[in-house]
C-alpha cells in the first residue's frame, strides 16, 4: 500500500505573547488526528504543519488553535493571507504602542510618588486613581489570556503577569480601604499600586521593544520579496505593448525589459542585447552580459540597453520565489538546541508558580510577624522575575538573524539544523567539474600559426561542421569567418577533415597526423608535450604536409579555488576532491587548486560510499557538488552543499545552496554558523543565569543576610529587559564581518590510494614568494589583464585570484622592488594598485 501523501504548510500563528504559548500552540497541533508534525516558532510568529490531507484541513487545526486561546491564519490566497497577517500585527503594534505610552505616563509619576512622598496624606487614594487604569484597562489582557489558559487547564507568560500583579493590586487596596486589619496586629500596611502599574508598564515596553527586534529580524524576507516587481510590460500577439500584473504572466508570455527595470519571471532572452545586474543571485557587482539565447532571473536589475525574452518560470517556480521559500523555511525552522527549550518553556510557569507560592509558605513558617507581607510580595516579585520569554527567543532569533544573513551574502540554508551542523564540519568533499573548475571546456592555449587569419578562418570552419562536444569552445576562442568545406569527413576517435581550394586540411588528435604523416617541428612537438602534462586535451590543425598550430582546450580552475582551499585548511577543515575524470587530470586540478587528497575514476555510487567511509573514521563530513550524478552523496553527507549553478536535483536535495557557486562562501557559511551557534549559547546562558540568580533573590534569600528584599517593579523592569536583551544580541549578527581567513601557499596533491602514493610539490628552492593585495579588479577580465602583465615582467610567475583580490608572485632570482613592478602595471594593465600583505 502507497504511503499517504502528506501536505506542508506554514500558517501565521496570532495572539502568542511567549515561548510558552508557543509551547502550547505546538502541543496543541501535534495533538490533532492526522498532523505527522508540528512546529511552532515564536519569534517568526509561524507554525509549520505536516498533516494528512484525508483526516485534517487548516479549518480543523484552526479550530483547534483557536479552542487553545490563539489563532491561526488559513487564507489561501498569498496576497490576503499576506494582507491578514500584516493588518493583525500592525493592529497589535498600534494598540500596544497606544497602552505602553500611557501605562508609562500614569506610571511615572506614580512610582515618583511612591518613591518620594510614601506616607504623606492622601498619596495612597491618588496612587489608587493612576493604577486602576492601568491595571484594570491597559492592562487588562493580560487578565483575560490568563483566564483562557486557566480553562484550558494551562499557562503562560501572562498567568505570571495576570497574578503578580492582580495580587499586588487587590493586597494593595485591601490596605488601602482596611488598614486596621493590620495595625491591629502591629503591622505597617503599605500599598503597592507602584509596583502593580510599574510591572505592566515595564512588560508593555519590553513587549513593544521585542516587536519592534522581531521585526527586525525578518529585513532578509522583506528585502527579498520587494525584489520582483509587481507589472510587466507584456508583447501581444498583433505586436502591442501591455502593462499587466506580474501574478497574469504565464509561461511562454513574451515581455519587454526597459532600461533599468527589474526583471519579473525567468526565462530565456530572445531579441535585444543588455548587461544585467545579478548581484543579488551571485553576489558580483560587475553586470553580466545578456544576449539572444542567455538566461534572466527574476529580481535582477537591467543596465542601459533593453530586450526581449520569453517567460519560462513564473509565480513560485522563479528563483527568486525559491530563495524566499527557503529561507522562509528555514528560519521557521528549529535548531536541535531548541528542543530542549522548548521542553523547558512547557513546564516553566508551573514551576514558577510552585516556587512562588513556596516562598510565600516559607516567610508564613519561618518569619511569623510579617512573614505574611513579606512571603505574599516575595511570592509576586517571583512571578514577575521568571519571564520565560528570554529563554523562547534565544534560538530562534538568532537563527533567524542568521539565516537572514546568508541569504544577503548568497547563502542559502534549507534549515536551523544545518546551520547548526556546519561549524562541526571536518571533512569536506568537492565534486571537481562544476565546483572545483569552472564546469565548462575553454581554450587556454594556441600555439604556431593558428592567430593568422588564412589559417584560422579554415580551422574555424572546419571545427563548426564538427559534431564533437569540444567544438565550441575552439569556435568561441577563434572567432573566424565561416568558409565552404568540401568532403567533410568525421574519423571516429581521432578528427576530422576537409577540404578548402583543393587543399585537405586535418584537425584531431596526433594519431590523425601519424596516419596521415604529417611533418610536426620539434617546437610544436614540445609545446604539445608540456600542454598534455598539464592535463589538457590537444587538437592539431594541419594540412597534408606539414602541422600548423595546435590548440589545448581544458576544463579551467576557478579563479576563486585555490583561495577557497587555503581557507578551510586554515580553519583546521580536511579537504578532499572526488572525480570521474582519469587519473592525469585530477592530480593536476587537485595541484592547481591545493587539494592534498583527491580520488579519480569515482561513480557516483562510489562518491556516497567515500562519504559513509569519512563518517565510519568519526568525521563530520560536507558535500559540495552541482550535478545530478553527486547528489547520492549529498544525500549520505552530514552537510549537503550544492553550487547554485548547477542541476536542481542537486539543489533540492542539499542543505544549503551556494548561489554564486564561489568556494570561498563555504568557508564564510561555517564562520555564520559558529558565529549563529555562539550567540544562541551566549542568549542561552544569560536566560539561565538571569533565572538562577533572579528567581532565588526574589524569594528573599538575601533577607537574613543583609535585609534586602527585590522591590516587584524592578523585577519587572529586569524582567522585560531580559528578552530586549536576547533580541538585541541576536540583532548584532548582522552587523558581524565574517572575514577571510589568510590563505596559505599551496602545497602539492596526494592520490588517495590504498597505498597512500604521495606526490612532491613543485620545487620552491631558491625562490623568494611574495603574496600582493591587488587593489582596481572588478572582474575576470582585469584579473586576466594584471596575470598577463606580471608574468611578462622577466624573472617573475604569478598567479593572481579575483575574490580574495590577490596577486602570488614566485621571484626567481632575487625580489624586484615593488616600485618596478607597480610602475610596469600602471604602464601595461591599468590603473591597479598592488600592497605587499
Amino acid at each position: 500500500m502507497d504511503k499517504q501523501q502528506t501536505i506542508k504548510k506554514t500558517f501565521p500563528v496570532l495572539e502568542m505573547s511567549c515561548a510558552a504559548c508557543a509551547a502550547r500552540v505546538d502541543k496543541t497541533l501535534n495533538r490533532q488526528p492526522g498532523v505527522c508534525r508540528a512546529s511552532v516558532n515564536y519569534a517568526a510568529a509561524t507554525a509549520t504543519v505536516e498533516y494528512e490531507p484525508d483526516l485534517c484541513s487548516p479549518e480543523k487545526l484552526k479550530e483547534a488553535v483557536v479552542a487553545a486561546g490563539y489563532d491561526l491564519v488559513i487564507e489561501t490566497n498569498e496576497d490576503k493571507r499576506k494582507q491578514e497577517v500584516e493588518d493583525a500585527h500592525e493592529s497589535k503594534y498600534r494598540k500596544l504602542k497606544f497602552r505602553t505610552m500611557w501605562a508609562v505616563i500614569l506610571s511615572v509619576p506614580l512610582m515618583i510618588i511612591g518613591i518620594f512622598f510614601a506616607g504623606k496624606p492622601y498619596t495612597d487614594y491618588i496612587m489608587w486613581l493612576l493604577a486602576t487604569p492601568v491595571v484594570c484597562w491597559l492592562g487588562r489582557d493580560f487578565y483575560i489570556n490568563a483566564w483562557k489558559q486557566l480553562k484550558h487547564r494551562t499557562s503562560n507568560m501572562d498567568t505570571l503577569v495576570a497574578n503578580s500583579t492582580g495580587i499586588a493590586y487587590l493586597f494593595s487596596l485591601f490596605n488601602l480601604f482596611f488598614p486596621e486589619f493590620w495595625l491591629e496586629r502591629g503591622i505597617e500596611p503599605h500599598v503597592y499600586f507602584d509596583a502593580s502599574s510599574g510591572i505592566i508598564a515595564f512588560i508593555l515596553l519590553g513587549r513593544l521593544l521585542e516587536e519592534r527586534a522581531k521585526g527586525s529580524t525578518s529585513a532578509a524576507i522583506r528585502k527579498l520579496m520587494g525584489l520582483q516587481p509587481q507589472t510587466v510590460t507584456l508583447l501581444c500577439a498583433d505586436g502591442t505593448q501591455k502593462k499587466v500584473k506580474v501574478e497574469q504572466v504565464s509561461i511562454g508570455d513574451r515581455l519587454l525589459v526597459k532600461p533599468g527595470e527589474r526583471i519579473a519571471v525567468d526565462g530565456t532572452v530572445t531579441e535585444g542585447t543588455s548587461y544585467v545586474d545579478e548581484s543579488m543571485l551571485s553576489g558580483e557587482p560587475v553586470a553580466v552580459l545578456k544576449d539572444e539565447g542567455a538566461k534572466v532571473f527574476a529580481g535582477t536589475i537591467n543596465q542601459k540597453g533593453s530586450f526581449r525574452f520569453t517567460a519560462e518560470k513564473v509565480g513560485t517556480e522563479t528563483v527568486l520565489a525559491h530563495i524566499i521559500r527557503m529561507v522562509q523555511d528555514a528560519q521557521g525552522s528549529k535548531a536541535p538546541v531548541q528542543k530542549l527549550v522548548d521542553r523547558i518553556a512547557a513546564v516553566f510557569v508551573p514551576t514558577i508558580i510552585g516556587i512562588a507560592l513556596l516562598s510565600f509558605a516559607g516567610w508564613l513558617i519561618f518569619a511569623p510577624s510579617n512573614g505574611f507581607t513579606h512571603g505574599l510580595l516575595a511570592a509576586v516579585t517571583v512571578l514577575i522575575i521568571a519571564c520565560p520569554c528570554a529563554l523562547g527567543l534565544a534560538t530562534p532569533t538568532a537563527i533567524m538573524v542568521g539565516i537572514g544573513k546568508g541569504a544577503e551574502l548568497g547563502i542559502l540554508i534549507k534549515d536551523a539544523e544545518s546551520l547548526e551542523t556546519a561549524r562541526k564540519v571536518n571533512a569536506i568533499v568537492l565534486d571537481k567539474t562544476g565546483t572545483v573548475t569552472e564546469g565548462k571546456p575553454t581554450v587556454t592555449d594556441l600555439s604556431g600559426s593558428l592567430e593568422e587569419d588564412g589559417l584560422k578562418n579554415i580551422f574555424y570552419s572546419l571545427e563548426k561542421m564538427s559534431e564533437h562536444p569540444l567544438v565550441e569552445a575552439i569556435a568561441e576562442r577563434l572567432q573566424g569567418q565561416s568558409l565552404p568545406i568540401e568532403n567533410f569527413k568525421s574519423i571516429t576517435g581521432k578528427g576530422i577533415s576537409g577540404t578548402v581550394n583543393g587543399t585537405v586540411y586535418f584537425a584531431g588528435n596526433s594519431r590523425l597526423l601519424a596516419e596521415n604523416h604529417i611533418a610536426v617541428s620539434g617546437e610544436l612537438k614540445k609545446e604539445a608535450e608540456r600542454l598534455e602534462s598539464e592535463a589538457k586535451t590537444v587538437i592539431w590543425f594541419a594540412d597534408e604536409k606539414q602541422a600548423y598550430g595546435l590548440a589545448a582546450i581544458t576544463d579551467r580552475i576557478k579563479t576563486t579555488s585555490q583561495a577557497a582551499v587555503r581557507q578551510l585548511k586554515d580553519m583546521g577543515i580536511d579537504v578532499y576532491m572526488l572525480t570521474g575524470d582519469n587519473e592525469g587530470t585530477a592530480r593536476y586540478i587537485a595541484r592547481q587548486a591545493g587539494i592534498t587528497h583527491f580520488k579519480a575514476g569515482v561513480l557516483p555510487e562510489q562518491k556516497a560510499a567515500f562519504i559513509k567511509s569519512l563518517q565510519a573514521e568519526g568525521k563530520i563530513a560536507a558535500m559540495v557538488g552541482d550535478g545530478i550524478n553527486d547528489s547520492a552523496a549529498l544525500a549520505q553527507s552530514d552537510l549537503s552543499i550544492a553550487m547554485g549553478r548547477g542541476s536542481d536535483i542537486a539543489m533540492d536535495v542539499a542543505k544549503m545552496t551556494i548561489i554564486s557557486s564561489d568556494l570561498n562562501k563555504i568557508a564564510d557559511a561555517i564562520r555564520l554558523s559558529r558565529m549563529t551557534v555562539l550567540t544562541i549559547r551566549e542568549n542561552l546562558f544569560w536566560a539561565f543565569i538571569y533565572n538562577l540568580i533572579g528567581v532565588p533573590i526574589a524569594a528573599g534569600l538575601l533577607y537574613p543576610v543583609n535585609g534586602f528584599l527585590l522591590n516587584p517593579m524592578i523585577a519587572g523592569a529586569a524582567m522585560a529587559m531580559s528578552s530586549v536583551s536576547v533580541v538585541t544580541n541576536s540583532l548584532r549578527l548582522r552587523k558581524k564581518k565574517l572575514g577571510n581567513t589568510a590563505a596559505r601557499p599551496a602545497a602539492g596533491a596526494r592520490h588517495i590510494a590504498p597505498e597512500k602514493e604521495k606526490e612532491d610539490a613543485e620545487p620552491t628552492a631558491g625562490k623568494i614568494r611574495q603574496v600582493y593585495s591587488v587593489d582596481g579588479m572588478m572582474c575576470n577580465h582585469c584579473r586576466t589583464r594584471v596575470e598577463k602583465v606580471l608574468n611578462s615582467i622577466e624573472g617573475i610567475s604569478a598567479e593572481v585570484t579575483l575574490t580574495p583580490p590577490e596577486a602570488t608572485v614566485t621571484f626567481a632570482n632575487e625580489k624586484l622592488p615593488l616600485e618596478q613592478i607597480q610602475r610596469t602595471i600602471t604602464e601595461k594593465a591599468g590603473d591597479y594598485t598592488l600592497k605587499e600583505i
